[in-house]
């Protein structure tokens, strides 16, 4: 059993789900092939465009998604009407909070992303008959949990240079998982504006810290968006690790 879950080519894996490529990392790798089967039945995939929303904050929680590829951003909204971007995910993070009736945050497309989604009453009764599930889901959002403690400590001790290269570093970890190499080139998932916001930091401090990482050799700017970083270990160095 446990061999053909883990089986992405298995023949009796959907055909949407071989494809996938979220199927291990995600929460889907907690499914065998019929219980893929039966959540494919109800899945949809969509590309959405940078700028597109994918969930709204107080809104009615009809559906959870699993992210393929892209960056989103998750944002909440003052009283006043300003926004903070307070967090990001990336493929194959699960978008949506299972058993609650509104959404807590908005979620928009920093980047080009795909996602497949599902009804949200499908999700949570396989939640209930599979512990599997509910284990991945679990592990899932510890993981977010201490990430989002970590990015505390950033936004709370670190200096202006430490948090644009731990902004960094977060990009080039967890949109290349898989890389194995000491460099890694991105496209920012956000204009430097967001960036500032994510940050607390102006436009302009952001703006000054990528240069002074350029002329020190930590960055390459390709051009406004694309940034190489030839050695990750330098790049986690000014990020305070």
């Amino acid at each position: 059993m446990d061999m053909q879950r883990k089986d992405v080519h298995n023949s009796d894996t959907p055909v949407l789900c071989r494809a996938c490529e979220s199927r291990h990392r995600g929460v889907c790798g907690a499914l065998l092939p019929e219980q893929l089967l039966q959540l494919s039945k109800h899945s949809s995939r969509r590309e959405l465009e940078p700028g597109t929303e994918l969930i709204g904050e107080s809104t009615t929680a009809t559906s959870y998604s699993n992210i393929i590829s892209g960056v989103v951003k998750l944002s909440k909204m003052m009283a006043d009407g300003r926004q903070q971007i307070v967090g990001l995910q990336f493929a194959p993070d699960f978008l949506g909070r299972p058993f609650r009736a509104e959404n807590g945050v908005s979620a928009e497309a920093a980047t080009g992303v795909k996602v497949c989604s599902f009804p949200k009453h499908v999700i949570e009764r396989m939640i209930g008959d599979m512990p599997e599930l509910e284990h991945k889901l679990l592990e899932q959002t510890l993981t977010e949990l201490d990430e989002a403690r970590d990015w505390m400590l950033t936004l709370g001790r670190k200096t202006a240079g430490e948090k644009v290269a731990s902004f960094l570093l977060l990009i080039a970890t967890h949109a290349f998982p898989d890389n194995e190499e000491d460099s890694v080139t991105f496209e920012l998932p956000m204009s430097r504006v967001d960036i500032a916001d994510f940050l607390g930091l102006t436009m302009e401090t952001v703006s000054r810290q990528l240069t002074k990482m350029r002329k020190d050799g930590v960055i390459h700017i390709v051009n406004n968006r694309q940034v190489e970083v030839p050695d990750l270990s330098r790049l986690s160095d000014r990020a305070g690790f």
